[in-house]
């Protein structure tokens, strides 16, 4: 790096948005500049309307940043790399302010927002078999000590990362001229974890939940399209955790809270009838795993809607309960599913509809 970033331009699709600016106390200011106010929009509605003037982050949970910009930065596996990588270089990872970081980002984080200017590393992308991959994943995972790490090594994974999230290691691939993102398995995973989440994603399909493509590569690595790509077009993502400012490392959401904010920014119950219906799945195939992160809303064709499901499968979460409860309960029934469709004023014979064809989707 040069020198610590204390100005960042943003943009949404090559389209200039405004800047974000450091405070003495190391929040972060925004403002949308003029011309994205008279033709763009909101890029968080509940936290960065889109009006004019300085706005002011909050100091939690995204240390200063807003939750949308959060959302552009690598956490889980991609986090892992990055600081891996920094030592690498010399750098301390923890004297980076979360400026520094999104200018790492540059142009090649996931969704549609880039960063100037850019300090993204300088590393050319090169072409393997998965399994190289894999291997490499192997190897890195297996040192320990920080002298010990393979800078090639790192510098091709950290690459194909892009900013992406989740405990799994996972690489950005081009197949066949298709995108796609490829999942490994980590140090915890069953051995036939590709295997599993491949299974579950087909479930998922017949109980009616919006999933992107999906395949198992080479009969073990689990891939799943890009859904924040349409062939060149970047699409806007945020996740549930920037839009509500829900921590993801803890429980901090109840699907109460998840219904209320896909009506509060879809306007369309249809979308807040993907949701009912990706709860009633997690809880029946006990999908434990769902934090704030696990749950996105994209922005496409001028309007607000929720993304395709993505990391489905079942999981221990919180001490063997829900991260995010069902009517306040963590080890919940399907009578707190109705009981949500009740509080949130969801139709309640509908919600016994969904409930119906979730367990027939997921009948041998």
């Amino acid at each position: 790096m040069n020198k610590p970033i204390s100005v960042i331009e943003v943009s949404y699709q090559r389209q200039h948005v405004g800047r974000l600016a450091l405070t003495p106390d190391r929040f972060c200011a925004f403002e949308y500049s003029r011309e994205w106010i008279s033709n763009g929009f909101s890029l968080s509605p509940f936290h960065l309307p889109l009006k004019p003037g300085v706005m002011l982050a909050r100091p939690t949970p995204f240390n200063g940043l807003f939750g949308v910009f959060n959302d552009s930065l690598p956490d889980g596996w991609g986090r892992l790399l990055m600081d891996r990588w920094l030592m690498s270089q010399n750098i301390d990872p923890n004297a980076l302010s979360v400026l520094d970081r999104l200018s790492l980002v540059g142009k090649e984080g996931m969704g549609a927002l880039s960063y100037t200017p850019s300090q993204c590393p300088g590393i050319e992308a090169t072409s393997h078999p998965l399994r190289h991959y894999a291997r490499q994943v192997e190897q890195l995972l297996g040192e320990e000590d920080a002298g010990s790490y393979n800078t090639g090594l790192l510098e091709e994974l950290l690459k194909l990362a892009g900013s992406s999230g989740g405990a799994r290691p996972k690489v950005l691939v081009k197949i066949d001229g298709e995108e796609w993102l490829v999942k490994f398995r980590a140090t915890v995973d069953p051995h036939n974890v590709g295997e599993l989440e491949y299974h579950h994603s087909l479930l998922a399909k017949k109980a009616g939940i919006l999933m992107p493509e999906t395949t198992l590569f080479e009969g073990k690595y689990f891939g799943t399209h890009r859904f924040d790509r349409q062939g060149e077009t970047r699409i806007h993502v945020h996740s549930a955790a920037g839009l509500l400012y829900a921590s993801h490392r803890m429980p901090s959401l109840d699907y109460t809270e998840l219904m209320k904010a896909t009506m509060a920014l879809t306007r369309d119950i249809n979308e807040v009838a993907r949701m009912f219906r990706l709860m009633v799945f997690n809880v029946l195939i006990g999908n434990k795993d769902d934090h704030a992160k696990n749950f996105s809303f994209i922005y496409d064709n001028n309007s607000w809607k929720l993304s395709p499901a993505y990391d489905l499968l079942p999981s221990s979460g919180f001490g063997g309960q829900h991260t995010t409860t069902v009517n306040g309960n963590g080890n919940p029934t399907l009578t707190d599913c109705l009981e949500v469709a009740r509080i949130t004023g969801f139709p309640v014979k509908r919600a016994n509809e969904i409930i119906g064809e979730v367990e027939e989707g997921l009948r041998p």
